[in-house]
């Protein structure tokens, strides 16, 4: 049992922190960080999106999508056209330069996940998914139990 925990954390723990360093030394040229780069991914592939709908899909806490979107903003990645309502619910856009970038994000991750899957046929690939899907489930479930 010891020996499937270490081995769980540890290949997970490196996997999250490659694609961490990928997406920012992909991106390096532009100063973004790896969570600004989720932001624009999602926002380029199912634009437009509100914070708490990057919150979702990046999988990331209010404050931290909160402080992407200010510094996408500031920099010229992403407007807002709706100042009337709730900013948290407000839609959220690529500019011009966003969405050229968010495209040089799309094409680096589809080559990049190209290149992480050599040797992995796709009946594999689907069995990873659906067993790191039902793992991630269980693990959130059981998240909830210390929230409570």
């Amino acid at each position: 049992m010891e020996k499937r925990y270490e081995t769980f954390t540890l290949l997970i723990a490196s996997v999250s922190r490659c694609i961490r360093k990928i997406k920012t030394e992909e991106v390096s040229e532009y100063n973004l960080k790896s969570v600004h780069v989720s932001c624009l991914y999602y926002l380029y592939k199912k634009s437009p999106l509100t914070a708490k709908e990057l919150c979702d899909v990046c999988d990331e806490d209010k404050a931290l999508i909160s402080r992407s979107i200010d510094y996408l903003e500031k920099n010229g990645f992403i407007f807002c056209e709706e100042n009337n309502r709730k900013r948290y619910k407000s839609a959220l856009f690529l500019t011009e330069k966003g969405e050229k970038v968010a495209k040089i994000i799309a094409d680096k991750t589809e080559s990049m996940l190209e290149r992480a899957s050599v040797g992995l046929e796709e009946k594999d690939r689907e069995i990873f998914y659906r067993s790191l899907l039902l793992i991630s489930d269980n693990l959130k479930k059981i998240c909830k139990n210390y929230g409570e």
